[in-house]
């Protein structure tokens, strides 16, 4: 990275991209052109004490919204602003499961663990990884089809108190940038294993504002690591690993 001092980071807390990648914009569906939070921030500037809530629109995510391909939920997540309790902030990066993916828990069927997936869209699977951390995902397409969406990491602007408590650090940057992080700081745990995502705790609203998204391969897994189902905010300051340098990138409406 380059040496050059650089202007604060914006509530993504752009870097400079990985071996550069090509982008695309995508206006949030819906977009209200939602006001900018108050400029004192963790995220603007150093010594910023003050709190910003996360940029809303007007239009709040039901259940309707997950009833569809997760290959075009997955990118229009980016953005979209996810509270749990009151804490939490835009998605900055996400991975998608389909069915017939051999990396998806649903490959190999139902069981115990992954019900939920085979349930009615709009719902929260979570799961623990490696018997240490939860990772959150919402479940996408009709009752029955068992795909879903990673939640991997979002830009922590509410709630930081909280998530800081929870994860025992001060940095940002490393509050929810990684699912099991994600998870740790916002409480989510197997008590909230099938929640609706339009219902508390779970609050989730559209993009108020055009962002960046680079496509990628997903991240962490051994099968079909090379599809390029993983979805990021363009830079961001808070995402779980660059993307690599041959990053692609496709339009979305």
């Amino acid at each position: 990275m380059s040496s050059r001092k650089s202007s604060p980071p914006t509530l993504l807390g752009h870097l400079p991209l990985e071996g550069g990648g090509r982008i695309a914009k995508r206006s949030g569906r819906g977009s209200s052109g939602g006001r900018r939070p108050p400029r004192p921030s963790p995220f603007h500037g150093e010594g910023a004490e003050s709190e910003a809530p996360p940029r809303q629109s007007s239009h709040p995510i039901d259940r309707s919204f997950f009833d569809r391909s997760v290959h075009a939920v997955a990118p229009e997540l980016i953005g979209a602003t996810l509270l749990f309790d009151g804490a939490g902030g835009p998605i900055v990066e996400v991975e998608a499961y389909h069915h017939t993916d051999p990396a998806a828990h649903s490959f190999g069927g139902r069981t115990a663990r992954n019900a939920v997936m085979f349930g009615p869209p709009g719902h929260a699977y979570v799961y623990r990884s490696y018997g240490i951390h939860w990772c959150l995902n919402f479940v996408c397409e009709a009752e029955g089809s068992a795909s879903a969406v990673l939640i991997r990491a979002l830009a922590p602007v509410a709630g930081l108190d909280s998530m800081r408590r929870r994860r025992g650090l001060e940095d940002p940057r490393l509050l929810c940038s990684g699912p099991g992080r994600l998870c740790q700081a916002l409480g989510i745990t197997m008590a909230h294993n099938g929640a609706a995502l339009d219902r508390a705790p779970f609050e989730l609203r559209l993009p108020s504002e055009t962002w960046e998204i680079v496509v990628g391969p997903r991240i962490g897994i051994t099968k079909a690591a090379d599809r390029p189902w993983r979805y990021g905010a363009r830079s961001s300051y808070y995402l779980s690993k660059p993307f690599p340098q041959r990053t692609t990138v496709t339009k979305r409406p």
